[in-house]
């Protein structure tokens, strides 16, 4: 009896080291998700922390600053992935030009092989919509000026106040690059503010003209003009996860979890979804959860 116990705890114990080594206590695999501070980053970044949790990953989202220190981030190995928009990884991180002739495909197939060999940085699919930049203004103040384009208001500017956010007059798809491609663009003034603060600005009448994205839902519910890009300054901005390689390479069924978004994010749903947390005062992770939970992405429990 004493010989049989004996037995049966020696193979007990062995089946628990062979668990083990196995992987079969192993704490989940941690990934640090990052983004910008924005709504629709807010909004991503909190899906792909869902995403991955519900794969069983334990994730951890934290927005970090703007569009270098993400970047950087990701290079220095703080973080392991976050949204990034492709218009933005050519013109501002990859310092390349755009074509106006080059489709989106154009744009992203450059930037995944470009990240690849320079930094060891894989992109993931995009999205359908693209999130471009723009330049906005009141219905009002559009007929005031008699501006259409961009171009007509490159010869206005001097008569306007210009609100953006911090890093947009220095980038190279910002004030600076449109300074360079229209001329002109000397406003009369040019306000720095915080992004959740430019609309309520040009409400107000505290500035007259400002950045905006091709998704923003306060462009239709404030009933903005958009300006025409005539001379085509801006690439496409679809946004793809972009990850260390290595850490795809350890975990490669992230890229099909990930890639589950892709196809159900258009412009009107990206649009509405923004709206419902800078116009209707809902969280991002509360308007994250719902659209994963009704698309059938995540669990309701």
């Amino acid at each position: 009896m004493k010989k049989r116990l004996l037995i049966t705890i020696i193979m007990l114990t062995m089946t628990a080291l062979l668990l083990t080594a196995c992987g079969g206590d192993q704490a989940p695999v941690v990934i640090r998700v990052s983004s910008k501070e924005f709504t629709e980053q807010f909004l991503l970044g909190n899906m792909y922390e869902m995403l991955l949790d519900e794969a069983g990953f334990d994730a951890t989202y934290a927005p970090v600053g703007g569009t270098s220190e993400n970047h950087e981030g990701l290079l220095a190995g703080e973080m392991d992935l976050y949204p990034e928009y492709t218009g933005t990884a050519l013109l501002t991180h990859l310092e390349g030009s755009y074509d106006p002739s080059m489709s989106a495909d154009d744009v992203y197939n450059t930037v995944a092989e470009e990240y690849a060999a320079r930094w060891d940085l894989e992109v993931l699919d995009p999205t359908g919509f693209n999130n471009t930049y723009c330049l906005t203004m009141t219905q009002e103040m559009a007929d005031e000026l008699g501006v259409v384009t961009l171009s007509d208001l490159s010869v206005k500017a001097s008569e306007v106040v210009f609100g953006t956010t911090q890093e947009f007059p220095e980038r190279p798809d910002g004030l600076v690059g449109l300074q360079a491609t229209y001329g002109g663009f000397n406003f009369a003034e040019v306000l720095a503010m915080d992004p959740g603060l430019l609309y309520v600005g040009l409400d107000e009448g505290e500035i007259d003209v400002t950045t905006c994205f091709g998704t923003d839902g306060q462009i239709a519910a404030y009933n903005l003009v958009v300006l025409e890009d005539d001379l085509g300054f801006w690439p496409p901005y679809p946004v793809a996860p972009v990850i260390r390689a290595e850490v795809l390479e350890a975990n490669p069924e992230i890229a099909e979890i990930l890639n589950q978004l892709s196809p159900i994010l258009d412009g009107a749903t990206m649009s509405g979804l923004n709206w419902e947390v800078a116009g209707n005062g809902r969280e991002a992770d509360e308007v994250a959860r719902t659209f994963l939970i009704e698309n059938g992405l995540i669990s309701g429990e």
